[in-house]
């Protein structure tokens, strides 16, 4: 079922217009916040402090789209008065911009930390761990956004999957870096700062993840958050099964 699908039969054009705006607009955000993380993770890996920084100066932009979208899904919702798959799909873009929007924060707490390891110019122990959970957490960020553009609940079940590698690929970096902080008292700083950015990577698999929730839910009609693995996929493939509303 695509988004069309759930409005493609409304009297007003108008309200068709103002559903697909809103649509493009998250899917606009969408792809300034990947670019983001991206920009973040490299700038870190390359000890590029002026990248870090203009990926900072980014997340003004986000934080103003997160803004005008939210005003405009109120809009929507009080002068149309939504019912069943329309509302859904409000609900869902809403809650996705707000992920979106912390993630662009998660990033710009990333480049904080590039810019303090690139000052330091301290060992790099950790990066291999970033290079490869940045790698995964950037590749959730743009299936989820892949499959809100398409309405493919498989791919956000995929993605909503591999935020438990990401957690368990985390905890392996977490213990890795405090042993070696342990052995070496002298690299507390540096690794402290690679901790956070773990963290904040981590971070932005799990509003990934809940962005992968949001459009099972505005698909298939099924509250999947707090849901286990298996719940989400029957919700998905319930909602493959079901006619559009």
């Amino acid at each position: 079922m695509n988004f069309e699908d759930n409005y493609s039969t409304h009297i007003s054009q108008q309200f068709n217009e103002e559903l697909e705006q809103i649509r493009t607009q998250l899917l606009t955000m969408g792809g300034i916040v990947e670019r983001q993380v991206h920009d973040a993770v490299e700038a870190l890996l390359n000890g590029d402090a002026d990248l870090a920084e203009k990926s900072r100066r980014t997340d003004q932009q986000t934080n103003e789209m997160e803004l005008m979208i939210d005003e405009q899904c109120t809009t929507i919702i009080a002068r149309r008065q939504p019912a069943a798959s329309d509302l859904r799909l409000i609900t869902a873009i809403s809650k996705a911009t707000s992920d979106l929007e912390r993630i662009g924060d998660e990033a710009s707490r990333i480049c904080r930390h590039a810019i303090d390891l690139a000052e330091d110019g301290n060992s790099q122990r950790g990066y291999q761990e970033v290079r490869h959970i940045g790698t995964l957490v950037r590749d959730m960020v743009k299936d989820v956004l892949t499959a809100f553009a398409r309405s493919d609940t498989e791919l956000a079940y995929r993605v909503a999957k591999q935020d438990k590698a990401v957690d368990q690929e985390y905890r392996t970096a977490m213990r890795s870096l405090i042993t070696y902080m342990m052995e070496d008292p002298r690299a507390i700083s540096s690794s402290l700062n690679v901790i956070w950015v773990l963290r904040s990577l981590e971070r932005i698999g799990d509003h990934a993840c809940n962005m992968a929730e949001h459009l099972v839910y505005l698909v298939s009609g099924t509250d999947v958050r707090h849901a286990s693995l298996k719940t989400m996929k029957a919700a998905v493939q319930q909602g493959d099964d079901s006619p559009a509303e």
